[in-house]
């Protein structure tokens, strides 16, 4: 064989080598793409995400390798939700993740074919999103959290901790779905333990000035915060708030606890996002959600700060403190 021929037969060996890679790398489908949604602000969200990774992980994906997740905070503008969704569409999303009660109507109000997996602490058939808990139909299932169904159980824990203190009040959102429930709850425990409730409003920072110093007025008092994904978003400020004023308060997260606030008790955000990771991944693997029957997250958490108990004259009952899943010093 020539020189010449040995030289066009190795080029074009040389040739096809690096074609294949690329024509290989061209026929591999496109990673699929997960939109997650929240109205909240990012901060202070770390745990919920790191938790939602791990479940997609437990399914077989990692975010940059087989799968991507685009990520939309509304920033606490419920009004911005839509236009998010929206967004999320044009991006083409294999799934959607709602992460809260006001993503996941956005969402359901954006698209009636991507598939959705929320997370909700309330009863999704009682607020429109699927039509049951075993067979969910459309495109929505998910997980639920126990949330309003403790609230009797925080103002309990709360007593034990504050025996001497006659009123109760409890912060809600006005815009929360679910405060007259929970009211009608808490004030029916609030009787049973012969306390009088006080019930407080808030829904924009501004709001928690006024709040604390009505406080002033109803001595002695103790204060319980309802689960709602605003006082999340603002549960540092809360908890410097209660250290401030010197309130006994208990809230639903833990994160208010770590922050320097009393006591916490709810279900575990953890686990519920842990559980959503999963769901995702098994629609990402072609279950259709109108098959997955909505899962309850029914851990629930119990946390104390000894320190602020210490700095409040307060003494926590032995019991208490075996129970806990984390005593905070």
């Amino acid at each position: 064989m020539r020189r010449r021929e040995v030289i066009a037969l190795v080029g074009g060996t040389a040739a096809a080598s690096l074609l294949r890679p690329l024509d290989a790398h061209a026929q591999q489908p496109a990673m699929p793409v997960i939109g997650f949604l929240r109205n909240t602000a990012a901060t202070g969200y770390n745990p919920i995400v790191t938790a939602f990774a791990r479940g997609l992980k437990e399914a077989g994906f990692v975010d940059g390798q087989n799968v991507a997740i685009e990520y939309r905070w509304a920033d606490n503008q419920n009004d911005r939700l839509p236009a998010l969704a929206a967004d999320l569409i044009r991006r083409q999303v294999t799934v959607f993740v709602a992460a809260g009660l006001p993503a996941a109507l956005a969402a359901k109000a954006a698209t009636t074919t991507i598939p959705i997996a929320f997370e909700i602490a309330a009863d999704p058939v009682e607020v429109g999103l699927v039509a049951s808990l075993n067979r969910p139909g459309g495109n929505l299932t998910g997980v639920t959290t126990l949330n309003v169904e403790l609230a009797p159980k925080r103002l309990e824990l709360l007593h034990q901790v504050v025996p001497t203190a006659r009123s109760i009040a409890l912060l809600i959102d006005p815009a929360s779905p679910f405060n007259e429930r929970l009211s009608t709850d808490t004030q029916t425990a609030a009787r049973t333990l012969g306390l009088q409730l006080h019930l407080l409003q808030a829904s924009t920072e501004r709001d928690f000035e006024a709040v604390f110093a009505s406080l002033v007025q109803i001595r002695p008092v103790a204060l319980v915060i309802n689960n709602d994904a605003f006082f999340l978003s603002r549960i540092e400020q809360l908890a410097a708030l209660t250290v401030r004023h010197a309130v006994p308060t208990i809230s639903a997260y833990r994160e208010f606890t770590a922050a320097g606030g009393l006591m916490s008790y709810g279900g575990s955000l953890t686990d519920a996002y842990r559980l959503t990771g999963v769901y995702a991944g098994q629609i990402l693997k072609g279950e259709k959600p109108a098959d997955l029957p909505v899962q309850q997250a029914t851990k629930v958490e119990l946390f104390i700060n000894i320190k602020t108990a210490k700095a409040l004259g307060l003494t926590v009952p032995q019991s208490l403190i075996v129970a806990a899943d984390e005593v905070i010093e």
